[in-house]
């Protein structure tokens, strides 16, 4: 079986590496080699993921012997966490390693994590796991998973989008045809993701219920382990960019502008002097290398302490001021939470049987949203954006910003259509009430274009954010860039359970049924899925509104030459 599974893993890599070759005519219309492979390594790293997240909860319950509340707050608290993190190692990362030796390193912990969740299930097979100290390892292994992806997938994605052409950074004639393959990599390495993500989901779950989670852990670990050792295959066709022109501590640095600054307003001593349009020292580190002449004082040198701390202030402005951006996201990640929870939750109370004997498992639809996702994405390149060209008449088609707030509105629909799905559920309960079942005469086929319009909507925001994050932040700083793009679905997750938490405690007051009441006859899912619609429709108002006055880094580095 061990055997079998492998063919099926390697076939889906040549399968990934040729449907990526073959879409743009032989060479993914500029793509390298590099990236291809990198793109390729991606989608093994979500397929190792995945064969240990999807299933996790079953896990945790049928061996560890949780209930199902602590098993599923376990994983769901794993899942921020390990999103969250990100934040925390990649500042680490490019402060102090360059990205090919993050990339090695968090491997190893990464393949020592998934070893030691491998362990677990090999032990616990021989002798039942005890109440305390079981868990415990458990949970270390997991978190040994979490630090080694925290700094692994920015660090990978970063390095893949670095081996673009090395003068994508410099304004010149060919700018749209850079921006443009910056968008081309996105897509297919979000398309790669996918795919990895759907193998993990529908081939581990399967052998894991099948034939015992020694193998079901076990090849997830295994597969991490090719996927390193065809990454460090790769050496001699990589691009490595240098980072000689760029601060070597860039997030220490920001911290300590920020240390001074602040030290400065409180002591009402601040004064910053801005340099005229001429001078050099206002040039913005962007880029590793300088795109104006600079002026040099009478020893021949910059003047470094003026230049530097004025580098050091914009960086941190950079940093910051994409907050409100990241802020205005939120509400889509938190919408993205609902299908593994609560749009599960719909179909178990819906009819789900095809023929006489097989039931369709809720979960299972989970899967459109990846399927959308790897059906849809090649359309995206080939008929979406010809045609907003014609429209636009421009050759980028939509821009990134655009791109995000078209992803946004899908969401918004996709939660009106669970709306009024939900509300002609509850209307057809009621009309055929009984107390013998929850299921009622609505196929679950109804809950499809929800799903499937979240897939669409992850094609524009989500390769949007990557490509966004990575363009805005200083170029020492793209590790922290992808941090900051995960961190919206981490810090989304645990905003979609504070939010249940209050929602909950409010509409329970008072002896009343809560929204999300255990019966399914009487909950109120419907207005709760209004209210998610409600709040990501401001979230995209003053999204609209921030990006109005945005000022991307593109339009700060062309200003700081005139």
């Amino acid at each position: 079986m061990c055997i079998k599974s492998q063919t099926h893993f390697n076939s889906f890599s040549r399968l990934l590496s040729l449907s990526i070759y073959m879409s743009g005519g032989g060479r993914v219309q500029g793509l390298s080699r590099s990236c291809i492979l990198l793109i390729v390594i991606a989608g093994m790293e979500r397929f190792a993921f995945k064969g240990v997240a999807s299933n996790l909860v079953t896990y945790l319950t049928d061996v560890v012997q949780m209930s199902n509340s602590s098993a599923a707050k376990t994983v769901n608290s794993w899942c921020g966490f390990t999103s969250m993190l990100p934040l925390l190692v990649a500042p680490l990362a490019d402060s102090f390693w360059d990205r090919y030796s993050t990339i090695l390193t968090s491997s190893f912990v990464y393949v020592l994590g998934l070893g030691a969740v491998a362990s677990t299930a090999t032990i616990w097979t021989w002798s039942p796991p005890s109440n305390k100290s079981s868990p415990a390892f458990l949970f270390w292994s997991l978190c040994l998973i979490s630090l080694g992806q925290g700094a692994y997938n920015p660090s990978l994605q970063a390095f893949g989008a670095d081996q673009l052409d090395h003068d994508e950074e410099l304004p010149s004639s060919k700018d749209d045809k850079n921006s443009n393959k910056k968008s081309l990599f996105f897509q297919w390495w979000y398309f790669g993701v996918c795919s990895g993500s759907l193998l993990g989901v529908i081939l581990m779950s399967y052998i894991q219920d099948t034939f015992g989670w020694v193998l079901g852990f076990a090849i997830p670990m295994f597969a991490m382990i090719t996927s390193v050792a065809i990454f460090t295959c790769g050496n001699r066709i990589y691009a490595y960019k240098p980072d000689e022109s760029i601060d070597s501590k860039p997030f220490q640095n920001i911290l300590q502008v920020i240390k001074v600054t602040a030290s400065k307003l409180v002591n009402g001593r601040i004064r910053i002097n801005l340099p005229d349009d001429k001078s050099d020292v206002g040039e913005l580190e962007l880029q590793e290398k300088p795109l104006c002449d600079q002026k040099f004082g009478s020893n021949g040198g910059f003047d470094g302490n003026l230049r530097n701390k004025t580098h050091l202030l914009e960086n941190a402005k950079i940093v910051l001021r994409l907050l409100p951006i990241w802020a205005m996201l939120l509400m889509f990640a938190v919408i993205f939470q609902q299908p593994a929870t609560f749009f599960t939750k719909q179909g178990m109370t819906m009819k789900r049987n095809i023929g006489r004997n097989f039931r369709i498992p809720p979960a299972t639809l989970q899967s459109a949203i990846t399927l959308s996702i790897i059906l849809m994405m090649p359309l995206y390149d080939k008929v979406l954006i010809p045609i907003t060209q014609i429209v636009t008449r421009n050759q980028k088609g939509i821009t990134v910003m655009q791109r995000m707030g078209v992803g946004m509105f899908l969401s918004i629909i996709a939660m009106i259509i669970a709306a009024v799905v939900e509300t002609k559920r509850l209307e057809i309960n009621r009309k055929t009430s009984s107390l013998e079942s929850e299921t009622v005469e609505l196929s679950i086929f109804w809950l499809l274009p929800q799903y499937v319009l979240l897939g669409i909507s992850d094609i524009f925001t989500v390769v949007g954010m990557q490509e966004f994050f990575y363009n805005e932040v200083p170029v020492r700083m793209r590790t922290m860039g992808f941090a900051l793009y995960t961190s919206v679905f981490g810090l989304g997750s645990f905003l979609s359970a504070l939010m249940i938490s209050v929602i909950e405690a409010f509409t329970s007051s008072g002896g009343r049924q809560s929204w999300f009441s255990d019966d399914m006859r009487e909950d109120g899912l419907d207005k709760y899925y209004w209210l998610l619609a409600l709040a990501s429709t401001l979230s995209l108002l003053f999204y609209a509104i921030f990006c109005k006055f945005y000022t991307t880094r593109s339009e700060l580095e062309n200003g700081n030459c005139k």
